[in-house]
């Protein structure tokens, strides 16, 4: 039997007495790319915090690889094989592109909180960010201070960070959120790269985007998750319809984003 890359069964959320996740039960196999949508307020970003860690559900069991994660926190989590961007660009603005990147790769290769490592001097740690540089395609931007790359490059650079520790269950959270066409475009493309053989599980309002990278679409609403299927399925699933203020997949996919 395969263990599944992540699994939730009947995940609740409540904060005072207002139930935001309502029962989610969800199975994402090894490799899978999938696309987690839904209204606003649906719960996505909350069913995020509760798979990382930033929030522990009230009750219900999330498993990552087999294992049970429920409660754990953050970088307990990340330690063992998941990572996630966040909707608003996480990186230290004033350090260089390289520099964000060789951060995100030391504790993966061992390198703990020390004080008597020279930065410089860790080759294993150069060598890994720069070939995480050139996967993400920035390494003309390699010296460049974060701060001051488009907001596009920056986004390009967190899901660099991302992927930067080896992790084989990534998570992204609205990836592609204030791109213009052409920039989603390039950021699709970058994220079929860097994920190639690792799960994926986005957050993404932009439909042309679900479509174009899903294998499987769950669309939750109220906290609850009315349907999981193919992209094509969902497409014609009524009830998705209907979720959407009765306006179909295609219009909204034209449209660039479901409100």
């Amino acid at each position: 039997m395969t263990v599944a890359a992540l699994e939730l069964s009947d995940v609740r959320k409540k904060f005072g007495q207002t139930e935001i996740i309502r029962g989610v039960t969800l199975t994402i196999g090894k490799g899978e790319r999938h696309a987690l949508i839904g209204p606003n307020g649906a719960g996505k970003s909350t069913t995020f915090n509760l798979i990382s860690g930033r929030f522990a559900p009230t009750s219900g069991v999330v498993k990552l690889n087999g294992q049970s994660i429920a409660g754990l926190r953050p970088f307990e989590i990340n330690r063992m094989g998941l990572s996630r961007s966040f909707q608003i660009t996480n990186i230290f603005h004033r350090l260089s592109v390289f520099e964000n990147l060789r951060c995100a790769v030391l504790w993966s290769l061992g390198y703990k909180y020390s004080f008597w490592h020279r930065l410089s001097a860790l080759r294993d740690a150069k060598e890994r960010a720069d070939e995480v540089l050139e996967l993400i395609g920035m390494q003309h931007r390699r010296n460049s201070q974060a701060g001051l790359l488009t907001y596009a490059e920056q986004r390009a650079l967190e899901i660099g960070i991302t992927i930067a520790g080896g992790a084989d269950v990534i998570l992204l959270d609205e990836p592609t959120a204030g791109m213009s066409r052409s920039e989603s475009d390039h950021a699709v493309e970058l994220i079929r790269k860097v994920t190639a053989g690792k799960t994926l599980v986005m957050v993404e309002h932009d439909m042309s985007v679900v479509f174009g990278l899903a294998d499987r679409i769950s669309v939750l609403v109220y906290g609850e998750v009315i349907a999981t299927d193919t992209p094509e399925a969902i497409r014609n699933n009524r009830s998705v319809k209907e979720a959407y203020l009765g306006t179909t997949l295609d219009e909204h996919a034209e449209e660039g984003a479901l409100g």
